[in-house]
């Protein structure tokens, strides 16, 4: 499925399976979720999108052919997140902050994503997966589940967390927040009951709106 241009709806294309170069692998897609960052491709909110480009960064699949130099083998189970490359060299580069990249690129806006039967990626990129894991319920980690997991691992031994808005990625890491035993108090759009009493289900002690004042002291808060 592709988007052909600017603020157009995706489209059916039948194309051939191409082969995997270099570091490339060919991945047969099982799952693909859906992001948000897909509609502002589609809405042509983010610059410089290569069109006509196959959407999807949340994937799950497993690698049917290798190039030459991958570090990855064939019937390798692998998940495809929205990083698809970078330079390598320069100092967010080297200190593990590649996501800060100024030549980054990414999957469904730089490269072809996961909308698709097939899909390359550069191994080094992939992430190996547990084959036991089920690939629909696992495609929100590569996004959400990465982007909460980052941000919660900057708050250090903080015990009692605010998570001031509650979308995907606040869904996934309030669960793993309170399974490593700390408090969580959300802060969702002012008025939104729903998203309130769903955080609370999900074990924060509190939930409220954005602008109300925390009840007790924060150690840390994720925005």
């Amino acid at each position: 499925m592709v988007f052909p241009g600017p603020r157009q709806p995706l489209q059916e294309e039948f194309q051939s399976v191409p082969a995997p170069q270099g570091t490339d692998v060919l991945v047969k897609v099982l799952a693909c979720g859906v992001c948000r960052t897909d509609l502002h491709v589609q809405d042509d909110e983010l610059a410089h999108i290569n069109y006509p480009v196959v959407p999807g960064h949340q994937v799950v699949g497993d690698v049917v052919a290798s190039g030459s130099q991958a570090c990855l083998t064939e019937r390798r189970r692998v998940g495809i997140a929205w990083l698809a490359g970078t330079c390598g060299d320069c100092e967010f580069c080297q200190s593990n902050r590649e996501n800060l990249c100024d030549a980054a690129s990414f999957h469904g806006y730089d490269r072809d994503g996961g909308y698709a039967d097939y899909m390359l990626a550069d191994s080094r990129y992939c992430i190996a997966l547990d084959e036991q894991l089920d690939p629909a319920t696992t495609t929100p980690l590569l996004c959400a589940g990465l982007i909460g997991f980052r941000t919660l691992r900057m708050t250090g031994e903080a015990r009692r967390i605010g998570i001031y808005g509650f979308g995907s990625a606040a869904h996934v890491i309030a669960q793993v927040a309170r399974q490593q035993g700390r408090e969580v108090l959300a802060f969702t759009s002012p008025g939104d009951q729903v998203a309130q009493e769903f955080a609370r289900e999900l074990g924060a002690s509190w939930a409220g709106g954005s602008d109300e004042p925390s009840p007790r002291p924060l150690d840390a808060a994720l925005i």
